[in-house]
């Protein structure tokens, strides 16, 4: 399932040819976009299939209700923005037109949370998986890699209903095997097995994540590491996997207020009560900078968490 050699890919890119792939097959199949196809990759679309392709322009609240509109005539809906653009910007829209009426819409967002970097605090959505999740009849990804964009999206494109699928802005090291590697909506993926504590994290963060065990192991401190890309609905099978381990730590790179460390928070506290440990930005905005340097200053990266898991083990014993 783990992808044996390191390559790097966009999962943008993930996002724009497993667009065209779908539409081939699929001719109910519409994209929008907002004046960002280039840089959602959503352009890959427009150029095979013109005629399905609508450019909405700067109007994001246009877009989304129009693709409201679209899905009631039995249209397959993808549209695009920026992750913060998609969610603050179009909360009404996507409420009262999208779930509300349970229409077949799929967000797909990129450039999402802290690592949009130099674009400063006015394009880093930190709290667009709060928002989405709080909204009836939405279901929200938060794929890891360029396999499992492809993945998610493709799940989407089959399964009726509101998706919010947020999509990285960096190039990544993939971490799971195309041909291998099977989406699953209700379960976890279990990437390493340890005794000590359990890391659970999305997105771009695991494979942060997946390097803060390695350094932990060198520590005396065995890991297990828990990618949860779907965060509603939650998969229940962290229970389970959490229930003979006596730390929880959650990562994500979001604000822990209302994301992945709040869902995994709620159903721990209400079926297996023990301590969670949130890590991702606080209660404050984001700043303009290189995308790494933001990771390390919000204790991002693999040897920043290593470092706060090492200390929060430490109070424990």
């Amino acid at each position: 399932m783990l992808k044996k050699t390191v390559e790097i890919q966009s999962p943008r890119k993930a996002y724009g040819e497993a667009l065209v792939e779908l539409g081939k097959n699929n001719p109910n199949l519409v994209v929008l976009d907002a004046d960002l196809a280039a840089s959602t990759q959503t352009n890959m679309f427009k150029k095979e299939f013109p005629e399905r392709f609508f450019d909405i322009g700067i109007s994001e609240q246009d877009m989304m209700t129009t693709a409201a509109g679209l899905s009631l005539t039995g249209k397959t809906v993808f549209a695009s923005t920026f992750a913060m653009f998609a969610s603050a910007r179009c909360l009404d829209q996507i409420r009262n037109s999208i779930c509300y009426q349970n229409a077949n819409v799929k967000i797909v967002a990129t450039h999402g949370g802290i690592t949009v970097g130099e674009d400063g605090a006015s394009h880093q959505a930190l709290e667009d998986i709060s928002y989405m999740r709080s909204i009836p009849n939405m279901t929200v990804i938060v794929p890891a890699d360029y396999t499992e964009v492809k993945k998610a999206v493709y799940y989407a494109a089959t399964h009726k209903g509101p998706f919010y699928i947020r999509v990285a802005r960096a190039n990544l090291q993939t971490v799971f095997d195309e041909d291998e590697y099977k989406f699953k909506i209700n379960e976890t993926v279990t990437i390493k097995e340890g005794k000590d504590l359990v890391i659970i994290a999305n997105g771009e963060e695991l494979l942060e994540v997946i390097k803060c065990a390695d350094m932990l192991e060198k520590e005396g401190i065995s890991a297990s590491v828990i990618h949860a890309p779907v965060v509603k609905p939650l998969s229940f099978d962290i229970i389970k996997k959490t229930a003979s381990i006596p730390l929880i730590v959650t990562v994500e790179n979001h604000s822990i207020i209302g994301g992945l460390g709040s869902a995994v928070c709620e159903m721990i506290s209400e079926n297996s009560p023990k301590k969670v440990v949130r890590i991702g930005t606080n209660d404050e905005f984001g700043q303009s900078g290189e995308q790494r340097s933001l990771m390390d200053f919000y204790g991002l990266t693999g040897e920043k968490l290593a470092q706060r898991i090492l200390n929060e083990f430490k109070k424990g014993k």
